[in-house]
């Protein structure tokens, strides 16, 4: 049967991990050799990206060094005047940057961070300073409880409680119901684990207002908050409003080299600018991450809007092609999307996929799809995919999502039906099939 709706419920546990990593890798190391053989299958997989004619998304992480410092060469004196001296301590194009992400989001103040990593923890570790109670209360999707070691715990000493373990942010009844008390309230907006999901702004509103009943503050977590302003309907300084603090990246939606700020109130900004230095995050020189993100705030910002219309067409093409496809069943997550980026589920290993994608690519120059992921909850031989959509994604029409869908299915089957030859043939002959491939 297939589904086209309904909740990511196997994304429970964790998200996308790059290849050879996540706790397992952590624990034994890699076998000899693996290290080597999937650093050939990542440059296999660029090398496919970068020849491509045609493709979904084009993130600058994929241009090489040189390709990218002459960009920032050419590009930067449209947004900062070059003849200034380069900034020293968060100085110069770095307070530039930080006033502009102040001023974007409604905040009196906001600090520039090396990573978004830092910032958060350093926000998150303030409030418990401030409201007297170190206990968070975040989803277990979240970014801190996924993707950053238990460093709330190891590095300031945080607890954290879970409203809720569905795939969705929590209600206004669960933040009220909760048993244990907590002094702030963090909400990942989109919950990108869960797949890039929002709730609604009344959803949203009556949460923030359910959090201070219990005298909570309220921090998000705005890794890619700049495109969700396009689901609620609202300006970004009235979404970013609703919190005390907010957290935004430069270099995910906004393409920029790294970084990331903390907005805010001047007390508390003032505060995470002492914590960063102890953190080690008081770096000498910046102004490459500043420039790039200067160039996003200028050129990917105002775009956002039109990659998330243009996403819920291309998930909606997806959808209704994979819906005429041989295929057993199929989820598109959530549909429509809330931003420009969506999940896609298949009842296919990952291997299979990824070869039968890199194989489009390398045959057709069409990516349609990127990297393919084991289901971190569910059964073996189902994985599922990110799907982005930029500038070069706004070039596709919905014939031709499904003409590169039908190439990928096919694609798919031919995948699948040679290891099951490989599998039978090694049973036939007495040996113990080849599963590495």
């Amino acid at each position: 049967m297939n589904e086209t709706s309904g909740t990511a419920g196997a994304a429970e546990k964790t998200g996308p991990v790059a290849e050879g990593t996540g706790p397992a890798a952590e624990a034994s190391g890699p076998p000899a050799g693996a290290a080597d053989a999937a650093e050939a299958v990542r440059r296999r997989r660029v090398a496919a990206w970068r020849a491509s004619r045609r493709a979904l998304a084009r993130p600058a992480m994929d241009l090489r060094l040189g390709e990218r410092l002459a960009a920032l060469a050419a590009d930067a004196g449209g947004v900062h005047d070059l003849d200034e001296d380069a900034d020293m301590y968060g100085n110069g194009v770095v307070a530039e940057l930080e006033r502009r992400v102040a001023g974007l989001l409604g905040f009196p103040a906001a600090a520039f961070f090396p990573s978004g990593t830092m910032a958060q923890q350093v926000a998150l570790r303030c409030w418990a300073g401030r409201t007297g109670n170190r206990t968070v209360a975040l989803h277990p999707l979240a970014h801190p409880e996924v993707h950053e070691r238990d460093a709330l715990s190891a590095v300031s000493g945080l607890l954290t409680v879970r409203p809720t373990t569905e795939p969705r942010l929590p209600t206004a009844r669960e933040i009220r119901e909760l048993a244990e008390p907590f002094g702030t309230l963090m909400l990942e907006l989109p919950l990108r684990d869960a797949g890039f999901v929002l709730p609604s702004w009344d959803e949203l509103t009556a949460v923030v207002a359910a959090a201070r009943e219990r005298d909570a503050v309220v921090h998000f977590d705005g890794a890619r908050l700049w495109e969700s302003a396009t689901h609620f309907g609202r300006p970004l300084a009235e979404v970013a409003g609703l919190a005390d603090s907010v957290y935004v990246s430069f270099y995910k939606s906004l393409d920029g080299l790294s970084g990331a700020a903390l907005a805010g109130p001047e007390e508390l900004v003032e505060e995470a600018r002492t914590w960063r230095h102890r953190y080690g995050g008081q770096v000498f020189q910046q102004f490459p991450a500043a420039l790039s993100a200067l160039l996003g705030l200028e050129r990917e910002l105002p775009r956002l809007p039109s990659y998330v219309a243009h996403a819920r067409m291309v998930a909606g093409a997806l959808a209704e092609s994979l819906a005429a496809a041989p295929v057993p069943w199929f989820r598109v997550h959530p549909e429509p999307p809330h931003t420009h980026q969506f999940q896609v589920w298949l009842p296919f290993a990952p291997e299979v996929l990824n070869e039968a994608a890199v194989r489009q690519a390398e045959e057709t120059e069409v990516t349609l799809f990127r990297g393919w992921h084991p289901a971190p909850a569910g059964p073996p031989g189902v994985a599922f995919t990110e799907v982005t959509v930029t500038r070069p994604g706004l070039e596709w029409s919905a014939g031709d999502i499904r003409a590169a869908v039908g190439d990928f299915v096919d694609r798919v089957r031919e995948e699948q039906e040679r290891r099951d030859e490989e599998v039978g043939g090694g049973k036939r002959n007495g040996r113990r099939p080849d599963t590495t491939a």
